[in-house]
């Protein structure tokens, strides 16, 4: 309960007999686990901890399965059958000589919001804010090696900056941004506005897809377990940037999933009064009608936006999300895999997320979706990663546990505001950012993988994958290379598990 960061530990306590893990209140660090026949295997990497003689390799079907439902594995399962990750905010006491545990929730993430609100919510609440976000990342700062900022341009990476630098001289922080030669994909202009605001020394490279290529093959192999967001990439390119100059970095990550930040949230309103005017038994002949639509390779086109929606809104809601986000629909799962896939088990932890939110209003149960799932096993996983692969450490001021405990209080009409998304945290730092940072549309930090498979760059060549239906997967590929329909979440995620299973010498 004191500490404030990330860790993931093990103490033997040898008088008492006993073993005794935590993992941080997010996961930002990793704790894979299995108990074998005659041991507990324990390590903060699967590679290694699969090095153990008795531990299996066989691969998990369920977790398979909602790796394709995903675009990542949810915690607790891991992809290799028997091993398991500790979940955030939980503790694991091993008894050594029975070999018997237990795993108690030891934190958890609970909206609870102000039964009062202040007179001027957005002037008392805003300075609050400033002021845990200006000692969140003040305590990061701290460190006996260099410290810098990745720094993108969207508003919770430029607020990282503009508070960093209040606390490091003019011209001494260093800050660091990928940009990509795909403009609908390029933020770079908003980077270098904040740079030139604060001063910093701002080190920025391009990525093509020349070097994109060269990535894939350099970063993929060594990921722990397959992982489908495409943005490793960057995140990869950005982190091997900055080590070049400093040791430690702060990023901008739980600013979406804390405010209300992401895309879908403008959509709750809509989707509520489309499932409420439509019976459920035409929505298939209306997403039939929208799928015809030539498909858009552009960041977040509006067609992408329409297509994912309408894909969601065939389910019950509490399947909105995860629907809206999958790389693969219901049908091709089940195509996929050759068998019936029950939706309900796929997405269990989804609906467990929605099912435990005290609060009954849609941004609610949303943002519990995204901070205790999404968050943790799929923006903190990347970061972790690709930071990690070149000796980084990537810290995150925005999950600093005193400015959660208070963001956790502000109610969601205040996060979510008349079709603003993160109305509160945009109103707190007007006085710190541009408005040209604060109120522009949203770009995320993708990739152009849908421009790669459609020009061949990548490719879903068979590989050892032979329990999975190939002719589903040269269909769709297929089906992308002639613009019809955009499959590339499922075809990256593909061809991660590919990559996956080359390198670990693993059949499917």
């Amino acid at each position: 309960e004191r500490l404030n960061g990330m860790w993931a530990y093990a103490i033997y306590d040898r008088a008492r007999g006993q073993f005794f893990c935590s993992r941080d209140r997010f996961g930002k660090k990793p704790f894979f686990y299995t108990r074998t026949r005659d041991g507990f295997v324990c390590a903060s990497e699967l590679t290694s901890r699969a090095a153990h003689p008795s531990v299996t390799k066989t691969v998990s079907r369920p977790a398979l399965k909602k790796y394709f439902a995903h675009g990542y594995i949810p915690a607790p399962w891991s992809i290799l059958d028997g091993v398991f990750k500790l979940p955030g905010g939980c503790s694991l006491l091993l008894d050594v000589r029975s070999l018997d545990y237990r795993v108690e929730k030891y934190w958890d993430l609970v909206l609870e919001p102000f039964e009062r609100l202040p007179a001027n919510p957005e002037e008392e609440w805003g300075e609050q804010l400033r002021e845990l976000l200006d000692r969140a990342v003040h305590r990061r700062l701290l460190a006996d090696v260099p410290v810098g900022v990745f720094l993108s341009g969207g508003i919770d990476s430029s607020a990282v900056t503009a508070f960093a630098a209040r606390h490091v001289p003019v011209e001494q922080l260093k800050t660091f941004s990928i940009g990509f030669s795909e403009k609908s994909f390029d933020e770079t202009s908003y980077g270098l506005l904040v740079r030139a605001q604060f001063k910093t020394d701002h080190k920025l490279e391009t990525l093509s897809v020349a070097r994109a290529r060269q990535l894939v093959d350099e970063c993929l192999p060594r990921l722990d377990e397959p992982m489908a967001d495409s943005s490793l990439l960057p995140t990869y390119l950005v982190s091997g940037l900055a080590r070049q100059d400093v040791t430690v970095a702060l990023a901008g990550d739980g600013g979406d999933e804390l405010f209300a930040g992401y895309d879908p949230f403008h959509a709750l309103q809509r989707a509520r009064l489309y499932s409420r005017i439509f019976p459920r038994p035409i929505h298939a002949a209306i997403k039939a009608i929208f799928d015809r639509l030539p498909a858009s390779h552009a960041n977040m086109a509006l067609d992408f936006k329409i297509k994912r929606a309408l894909r969601g809104l065939s389910h019950d809601r509490r399947l909105w999300l995860p629907v809206w986000m999958a790389p693969l629909d219901h049908a091709g799962l089940q195509d996929l895999f050759g068998e019936p896939i029950d939706l309900e088990e796929v997405y269990s932890e989804a609906i467990e997320q929605w099912e435990n939110c005290p609060q009954t209003d849609l941004v609610d149960k949303t943002m519990q979706f995204y901070t205790k799932l999404y968050l943790q096993d799929d923006i903190l996983v990347k970061a972790d990663r690709a930071s990690m692969m070149h000796s980084l450490e990537a810290r995150a001021p925005f999950l600093d546990i005193e400015l959660v405990d208070f963001v956790r209080r502000i109610p969601s009409a205040y996060k979510f505001c008349k079709g603003t998304t993160k109305y509160i945290l945009k109103k707190a730092l007007e006085p710190v950012l541009p408005r040209e940072i604060l109120y522009r549309p949203k770009k995320g930090f993708g990739v152009p993988v849908a421009h790669w498979f459609r020009k061949g760059e990548l490719d879903v060549a068979e590989g050892p994958l032979a329990s999975l239906n190939p002719a589903l997967v040269k269909r769709r590929a297929e089906a992308h290379r002639s613009g019809r329909v955009d499959e590339s979440a499922f075809l990256w995620s593909f061809y991660v598990l590919k990559k996956w299973a080359e390198t670990n010498r693993v059949s499917l």
